[in-house]
């Protein structure tokens, strides 16, 4: 036994210096510029998406700055019709997918594996990997204003008027591909977050004891793992039809521009409450520590999250009553529009109960919470006004929907968000805010965005409509209007004062006179100034939901490198792995070093999609060869072959590495990523059957679905991929080799596309022809791009196993490649029996 094993305390501080010093550069970043390219810590990452988000905030804001210049007084020419629709557009572009989701993951990343009691998150490379696509996608989006191509069709960009009919130009393309490349950022950081609370958490720490920040953060990266898809999809398909002249969306051909809608709101409802349980989960943290006690119904909480997340996916009509949706339809999304607030009531309620039975400290983050609390109640009650059908159908479209808007945003996320920015500045920087300029502009802030915003509901009532650029004297709102711009500065001015405070505290603020200056129960608070790169020196061990409460010394033993994998071994990054429900200690996961891996893949996509949106499709797809070589290398550096099996983590414990466990991080990343993968082919499943409901003939006249020879003998392929599968599922089971197996299902996968591809060819005939057809077509081609990665996998998967990295005692990769074969022949089945049978026996 090690002496780490011996237990706390066993060690002295010769040994001790030594074993951190040894962490701190094991775990430390490169000096320098390619320090800062190659850096994949979690902690600097969620920095960077946190100082990146506020850059795009300011530059959203800048302008609705011009914006509210624009409608001040009527007839002003501040912007013409053309530069204000594109900066409507870039303005809630950038504060929905360039601000809102990513500052919150940013919050995330960086205080989930703190609050959990572990060192980092499971996969950094996929992390740095994110925050990339997300800069250049961000990048992508601005860049449009260089070309003269910025988009300008609302930033939900409604069809038709964003086709290549009415929008010929470049502009729609910006919006389409930079946004996708953003929410890569999303969906990584989704997988990623799941991961790392389900079994990344510290010993002890079982699922009720989870801070209640890391329970709203979960529910989150569940509603983007099921929501985002829909809009990918959407924004794909509808690039599609622009660049090769499918007909998704076109009417004269079978398609259906609601279908746009559908897709569009199947992600944009949810993405409010996406916005908001981050926000709330950010006051649960506040609430408890300020009211100096443990916060009211726990248990009521965690079932509010559930519940919001779950009830948000029935909402979506909630944006349609106006498109002329059958009456029945439009009664059960206004009540289950009316019931979502019975959740977020509950929480409220819980928040209001804690602070009524403590002892309530009032600091300057505090402030913040009572704004929210003002705030986002009147954006509530207005909600439920909207849910109210006839009300919608007067309110729809005008400025009472603007400031319901901001009222639930600015009110469920700024404000919330400024108090944990505020709450958690002393962690970061080791100083403490300045009350008396946090309060001058917390009231900036509050003050102004009432009187901005407050006028909007009658000016809404009055009848002016949003997104228009000018309106008449006559409808007597100008005054209104001219208050809310004055107003808007004001808030403006407000933002911007609480950005400065925060960013001078770094330098000039005073220090914080101990570690946990708030007296916080949670164990983000265990960690001295400056963080260490690797959080803990010693994992801890939890047995309480406030740890720091009931066991102070948890933060000076935690900082020792005696406890758990307190001794460094191999130079190799290393976190705990524990168990799903109780939080036993059950794997060693060992995670990168920095790396140029993301960067260079970054690089790739941004140069692939640079070439597409330049109509450039040859290098596009010759981009595509470097791009499958980057993520082939990137894998083959992940893991090693010389790694024991297990491990000693101290304190008489004896793990294996996470290669040959089976819980392992990988593993889980596979189930969130099919989870993802199922909702976008749900969604296209989705749209397939909405497009039939539309169209009088289906398939339409001239299209026939053909004979069912070869597609009976795509199908019997099929079916003994299925037996391959299963095939390696039991070599796996019986500890041999699954590698025959995986080669066989590649190559009947391979069979099968083509079987399956010839057909249809005659049948269905060109996908430009027919909304049936395109929508096939697409079909068929997601079934065939994951049949040909996971051909590349099983390939790769051979090749790790001939080169010693895969074998019996370490099977993960075979397991993974399994997992993906298994369900890329499901999706095969569906896809099949949609296609084939559907329109046969209905």
């Amino acid at each position: 036994m090690t002496s780490a094993a011996q237990g706390p305390g066993h060690i002295d501080e010769t040994e001790n210096r030594r074993r951190l010093q040894a962490l701190a550069r094991i775990w430390g970043n490169a000096p320098g510029l390619i320090g800062q390219l190659t850096a994949v810590n979690h902690s600097t990452i969620a920095l960077r998406f946190i100082l990146t988000g506020f850059a795009f905030l300011l530059v959203g804001g800048m302008l609705s700055m011009f914006i509210r210049l624009q409608l001040a007084w009527p007839g002003l020419e501040v912007l013409d019709p053309e530069r204000y629709n594109q900066f409507v557009t870039m303005h809630g572009t950038t504060m929905m997918f360039l601000f809102a989701v990513p500052i919150m993951e940013g919050f995330a990343m960086y205080l989930v594996p703190k609050m959990l009691g572990a060192r980092d998150l499971p996969f950094p490379r996929m992390s740095a990997f994110g925050w990339w696509c997300y800069l250049f996608g961000g990048l992508f989006l601005y860049s449009s204003f260089l070309f003269g191509a910025a988009p300008d069709g609302g930033w939900f960009m409604y069809v038709p008027l964003t086709d290549a009919t009415y929008s010929p130009g470049l502009g729609a393309d910006f919006w389409l591909i930079g946004v996708t490349f953003a929410e890569i950022a999303a969906v990584t950081a989704a997988v990623e977050l799941i991961v790392a609370i389900l079994i990344t958490r510290a010993p002890g720490m079982s699922l009720q004891r989870i801070p209640l920040f890391c329970w709203a953060i979960l529910v989150m990266a569940f509603m983007i793992a099921f929501g985002f898809p829909p809009l990918i999809l959407a924004s794909i398909l509808l690039e599609i039809q622009r660049a090769f002249d499918f007909a998704f969306f076109e009417v004269a051909r079978g398609g259906d521009p609601l279908l746009w809608q559908h897709l569009f709101w199947l992600f944009g409802h949810p993405e409010v409450y996406i916005i908001f349980l981050p926000a709330s989960g950010v006051i649960s943290m506040l609430v408890a520590t300020f009211a100096r006690r443990p916060v009211v119904g726990y248990t009521w909480i965690v079932l509010a999250l559930v519940g919001t997340g779950f009830l948000s996916f029935g909402l979506w009509v909630h944006h349609m009553f106006t498109v002329g949706i059958p009456l029945l339809a439009l009664a059960f999304f206004s009540a289950a529009s009316m019931a979502v607030a019975i959740p977020m009531g509950i929480q409220t309620f819980a928040w209001i109960a804690t602070l009524w039975a403590g002892r309530p400290v009032f600091r300057l983050p505090m402030l913040h919470l009572f704004g929210f609390f003002f705030v986002f109640v009147l954006g509530g009650l207005t909600g439920v006004m909207l849910a109210f059908v006839p009300f919608d159908w007067q309110a729809h479209d005008t400025h009472f929907v603007v400031a319901h808007l901001h009222y639930v945003l600015i009110g469920g996320l700024m404000f919330p968000m400024f108090a944990g920015l505020y709450y958690w500045l002393p962690l970061v920087s080791g100083r403490m805010p300045s009350e008396s300029i946090g309060r001058t502009a917390f009231w900036m802030v509050f003050i102004g965005f009432n009187l901005a915003f407050l006028p909007m509901h009658l000016t809404g009532l009055l009848g002016l409509p949003r997104r228009v650029y000018t309106y008449p004297l006559d409808l007597n709102v100008h005054w209104l209007n001219l208050l809310s711009t004055a107003a808007g500065f004001v808030l403006a001015v407000g933002m911007v004062a609480i950005l400065i405070d925060v960013a001078l505290s770094f330098r000039h603020g005073h220090r914080a006179r101990q570690r946990n200056p708030w007296d916080a129960g949670t164990m983000e608070w265990a960690l001295a100034w400056p963080v260490p790169q690797y959080n803990f020196a010693s994992v801890p061990k939890v047995d309480d939901r406030y740890p720091l409460w009931t066991t102070p010394a948890l933060a000076d033993d935690s900082a020792r490198a005696d406890g758990l994998l307190g001794d460094p071994r191999d130079g190799r990054r290393e976190v705990l792995g524990t168990g799903l429900l109780g939080a036993e200690p059950e794997q060693v996961i060992r995670v990168s070093t920095s790396t140029w891996w993301p960067l260079l893949a970054a690089l790739n996509i941004a140069a692939l999609l640079a070439c597409f949106i330049g109509k450039v499709y040859w290098g596009a797809a010759l981009l595509v060869l470097p791009l499958l070589g980057l993520f082939g290398a990137w894998l083959w550096t992940t893991g090693d072959r010389h790694a024991p099996r297990a491990l000693d983590i101290g304190d008489g414990r004896v793990l294996p590495t996470q290669y040959g466990a089976r819980n392992a991080p990988g593993w889980w990343a596979l189930v969130i990523a099919l989870l993802i993968d199922g909702s976008l082919f749900a969604s296209l499943v989705f749209a397939y059957f909405y497009l039939w409901l539309g169209t009088p003939a289906w398939p339409p006249e001239g299209m026939t679905i053909g004979p069912l020879g070869l597609p009976l003998a795509a199908l019997t392929l099929l079916a003994a991929q299925g037996a391959a599968t299963w095939w390696a599922g039991r070599a796996l089971r019986r500890g041999t080799s699954a590698v025959p197996a995986l080669l066989a299902t590649a190559a009947l996968g391979a069979v099968m596309a083509i079987v399956h591809v010839s057909a249809l060819a005659d049948p269905v005939g060109p996908p430009q022809a027919h909304a049936y057809a395109s929508v096939v077509w697409t079909l068929v081609g997601f079934h065939l791009v994951h049949v040909v990665v996971a051909v590349l996998v099983s390939g790769f998967v051979a090749a790790r196993a001939r080169a010693g990295y895969v074998d019996a005692a370490r099977p993960l990769e075979a397991r993974i490649a399994t997992g993906l074969w298994r369900y890329t022949v499901g999706i095969g089945i569906v896809a099949w029996i949609v296609i084939h049978m559907f329109p046969r026996v209905i």
